[in-house]
């Protein structure tokens, strides 16, 4: 028989429903970041008047990959990026067609392609009507539109003014800043109870398993049953996410159902 250790943390994680209402910790009820705590304020741009080379040499200098276009008053009016310079005659990489596209291709359209490919002045090569946000705009919806736009970089607007740039590169000086946070000394029970109530906020994928956690010294020991070999992944890293914790011993076993949607015996 195993032997218990000393000071051990430890509870059974019981199924709960309705569990997602139980309240976060305090460590993480933080304040929610928006857009104005990490974007870049010092933005460099172009006028739609300018030649092609000065936005291009722009970008290269700064290690961008676009470039708002402001109008009047500093106003955003477009932006140009590498995707729009990927098709240049200059490079030989204008779209090939064949001759039926070609001769289905209304005059218009092929004058527009032409200027595209061909012109060296900035309104004619960027993307009109900008996808924008406001500075106090969560990170959440910042990342949301940019993917539903799939777009890199997102102009932030305030009183019709661009006060800022918000890009990927940003996110991820935010993301490195969050996980390279300050640690602190936490004692085994505030860390047991952050760990099951993780657990308990997430019952979509935690709730219905019976899982122990035991922790001593900071250090979390996994055991108990689960469904599902992905489920072993998530209770790690929601285990490792804890502060305080300084490494995790998963003893977790995989209990496959007989049939779908069945469900462990529980004594």
């Amino acid at each position: 028989m195993r032997r218990r250790r000393n000071h051990v943390c430890t509870t059974p994680l019981r199924p709960r429903r309705a569990m997602n209402t139980c309240p976060a910790p305090s460590w993480k009820r933080a304040r929610v970041m928006r857009v104005r705590d990490i974007m870049t304020a010092s933005v460099v741009g172009v006028a739609p008047t300018d030649p092609l080379e000065k936005a291009v040499g722009l970008m290269l200098e700064h290690g961008i990959s676009g470039v708002p276009v402001l109008g009047v008053g500093g106003h955003v009016v477009g932006v140009l990026t590498e995707g729009d310079l990927l098709r240049r005659s200059e490079l030989d990489t204008e779209p090939g067609r064949s001759w039926l596209g070609d001769w289905l291709r209304s005059p218009g359209r092929a004058a527009s392609d032409y200027v595209r490919t061909h012109s060296h002045r900035v309104i004619d090569l960027m993307s009109d009507s900008p996808v924008t946000i406001a500075p106090d705009a969560t990170l959440r919806e910042a990342v949301d539109m940019m993917l539903a736009h799939r777009v890199k970089r997102l102009p932030v607007i305030q009183d019709g003014r661009m006060v800022g740039i918000l890009s990927r590169a940003d996110l991820l000086r935010a993301l490195m800043r969050a996980a390279s946070g300050p640690t602190e000394t936490v004692s085994d029970v505030q860390i047991q109870n952050e760990i099951t109530e993780e657990y308990r906020r997430q019952s979509k994928w935690a709730g219905e398993d019976f899982i122990h956690v035991a922790v001593q010294d900071g250090v979390v020991e996994l055991t108990g049953t689960i469904l599902d070999e992905r489920l072993r992944v998530a209770a790690r890293v929601a285990a490792e996410n804890t502060r305080g914790v300084t490494s995790v011993i998963d003893h977790l076993e995989v209990v496959e159902p007989m049939t779908d949607g069945a469900m462990p015996m529980r004594i």
